[in-house]
Formats: C-alpha cells, structure tokens, sequence
C-alpha cells in the first residue's frame, strides 16, 4: 500500500493576507485586510500538496483583484509562447477560458482568430465573450479544448475542479494547464512564492498521476511555470507513489535572512520592484523581521497609488520612486525574468539583487 500513514507538514506561515492581488485604497485598510494561515502538507492519500488551513469562504474575487502581468514585455513574449502551444495542441475552434483574469490572454488568442470564450468575475471589460461569473458544470461547456492558466492553484480540491470540467464538457476534450512549478520554489528557496491564494502547489508528476493521458507537457517562463496539455477523458484520481515523495529544503527560509544581513551590511536604502504576490509577501516577512521595506515600485498603473495588503506600503510607478531613491540604492527585484528589463528602465543606477541570490 503506497498510503502515507497520514499527511506531511512541509512549512508553516501564520496571518498571510488572503489575497496578494487585491490593491486597498488606504494604508489602514490593507494593513487590516483579511489574513489567513498557510500549512503547507502533502497528502497522505493522494500525494498532492496543499494549505490544510485553507478556509475558500474567506475569498471573493471582484474587480478589486489586479493580477494582470501584460504590462511586461517579457511577460507578453511568455503568452505568445503559451498562444502557440494552444493553437498547436488545441486548435482555435470552439475552445473556453476558464478564469480568464482581465481578459488580456483570450483576446490575444481572439486577435488570433480563435473562437473563444471565457469565465471570470474579476473580468472588468465588455467583451461579449466574457461572462463575468466564476464557472458552474451546470451551464454547460462544448468545447474541443480549454485553457485553465493560473487558475488551478487557487481551487480547494482541484481534482473535483478538473472532474467538474469533464462532466461540463461530456466527459472529454483537451485541456491546456498552467500552474507554477512547485519544484522551482523548492529549488530556488522561493519563500515569497508562498501565499495564502495558492491553495495548491503542483509538480508535473502530479499530473501524471492524475491524467491517463497527457499529450504535452513542460516548463516555461524560466522554470517558474509548468504546463501540460491532457484528456479529460483520462482523469483519475491521483494516489500517493513514495518515489514522488516531496523533497522540501530544510533552509527554505535561507535568503530572507541573507537580504537582512545585506541591508545591514550596506545601510543603504532598499526597495522593491514588483507589487505583486512576490513582492507582497517579501515585505511583510521584512516587516516582520524587524527591517521594513519602505518603497515599492510597480508598473501596472491600475497598482500605482494604492496599498499593498498586509504592510499597507504605497505602490509607485518607476518614475515616482527612482526620483526619490538614490543612486546605487538596492532594489530587490520580485522575479529574476524581469531583471534586464528592470535595469533598462531605471538607467542602471542601481544595485539589483534576485531574492533567491545565494551571494547576497
């Protein structure tokens, strides 16, 4: 029998804001956002890795959520690349969008000359092909394939997700899948990579585990994304193999402590691009260790002059913050695929240092 006698604690992390993405327009109100608590387990039964203090009634996604990453040009070259793995897999006829964010992916895909469609509540635009709802089996899906990218991880019992899927869709078709790669945060000691949103966190060999069949499958942006392409028709309920056991770094919390010795060190001021999820969480472990980070730089304009949950730190556009941050200030940058593209834009002035540096 390859059952765990029960489940396994990998990390704990207590009073996490529930959403990373939602933005607060005062200081007050993000520093008093809903918070929730992380314990990070792989299941006995299933094998599969969870937050079993995950509590889903405590999260509503609205217009308020801003988690739209287009405003990158690296991040734009990483949707081409996932729009030419979907026309390759997929085709372009009859295919749906589950969570399809602020609709920026589907109308690419549209721009394209895919006929598609999509599901989100946090959807704020008005494409006709957009349903600004959260997706229910009942209204049925007749679709020869469906994208569901970045969505899985925020689902309680996503294997119940995926079987609803599959009854919606008479019980078959392909299915693009996006989630971040589990293995890379363990890997790279990518601490600020867990939140309380990600209620799940994948490695392909969970797929394998769940699919009979998986047409495709790999890594992308980096290594920090996974992908595969599967048949529903395959879908199984997964079951715990020892030889996928997860193998989770004891110094998992290794470059929080060497960014504190490194401001000391240097007693220069320090910020942080990103003010996402990454950079979220990145501040309010500072905070808590005792060393407050106290600028934030983001260029999504839909996050600039408005708070982070938890710290409750101001979002800046780059023009804001260079002008007040030094030369030769640290910026710690939230995701290493943006540093050249974050050099360029603040005339390489200063010192840029990825998180997950060992030599900080």
């Amino acid at each position: 029998m390859n059952k765990r006698p029960d489940n396994r604690i990998l990390c704990r992390f207590d009073d996490l804001p529930v959403f990373q993405n939602r933005m607060y327009d005062s200081r007050e109100e993000a520093r008093s956002c809903p918070k929730g608590n992380v314990v990070l387990v792989e299941d006995g039964e299933t094998g599969l890795i969870y937050n079993s203090a995950f509590d889903p009634a405590k999260l509503n996604y609205d217009g308020n959520y801003q988690n739209e990453q287009g405003f990158s040009a690296q991040f734009r070259s990483h949707l081409e690349e996932v729009a030419d793995i979907v026309e390759r897999l997929l085709g372009r006829r009859q295919i749906t969008e589950v969570g399809c964010g602020k609709g920026y992916f589907l109308e690419m895909l549209e721009r394209r000359g895919f006929d598609i469609w999509g599901h989100d509540p946090a959807y704020e635009g008005t494409n006709p092909r957009i349903r600004k709802t959260y997706f229910d089996e009942n209204q049925g899906l007749r679709s020869t394939g469906l994208i569901l990218r970045h969505v899985l991880e925020h689902i309680a019992r996503p294997f119940d997700f995926l079987s609803a899927i599959a009854r919606a869709n008479g019980g078959g078709g392909l299915i693009y899948i996006e989630v971040p790669c589990f293995e890379w945060i363990c890997q790279h000691r990518s601490w600020f990579d867990i939140f309380y949103e990600h209620v799940n966190y994948f490695r392909i060999s969970d797929f394998e585990r769940m699919f009979g069949r998986i047409v495709e499958s790999g890594h992308l942006f980096g290594g920090q994304y996974l992908y595969v392409v599967a048949d529903l028709a395959t879908l199984r309920t997964p079951r715990f193999e020892p030889a996928h056991a997860v193998s989770f770094p004891s110094d998992f919390l290794a470059s929080l402590a060497a960014t504190l010795r490194h401001d000391e060190r240097t007693a220069r001021p320090a910020a942080i691009w990103g003010g996402a999820s990454k950079g979220v969480i990145f501040a309010l472990h500072r905070e808590r260790a005792g060393r407050p980070i106290e600028t934030v730089i983001d260029i999504n304009p839909a996050k600039q002059g408005r708070y982070l949950p938890g710290t409750g730190l101001r979002a800046q556009s780059p023009a804001e913050a260079l002008s007040a941050l030094p030369p030769g200030s640290t910026i710690y940058v939230m995701n290493p695929n943006y540093l050249a593209e974050i050099k360029d834009m603040s005339n390489h002035a200063y010192e840029y240092l990825k998180v997950e540096d060992d030599n900080l």
